[in-house]
């Protein structure tokens, strides 16, 4: 698993901004790949089916937002995250 204070430090801009969208997509992301490994063994449980979707959806928003605003910024989320290939 991540480091999660190594990741911490090597994303955010100042030791204030940890609400970033880019830092906000990672998290989201470390906890999407959390649930898809606990769903992976637990087939039936729709309630974190339910909020694994939530997540998802959210994620995505704030791409197409961090997209419209940052380009840059964007395409590194995207290749450090492997997202969309």
């Amino acid at each position: 698993m991540f480091n999660l204070k190594k990741i911490i430090n090597n994303l955010k801009k100042n030791k204030n901004n940890i609400g970033s969208s880019k830092f906000q997509i990672f998290l989201l992301s470390l906890r999407i790949n959390n649930l898809q490994k606990h769903l992976s063994v637990f087939k039936k449980d729709f309630h974190n089916k339910f909020s694994l979707l939530k997540l998802i959806f959210y994620r995505r928003k704030l791409l197409k937002y961090l997209k419209l605003n940052n380009k840059n910024e964007y395409n590194f989320i995207i290749k450090k995250l492997k997202l969309r290939y």
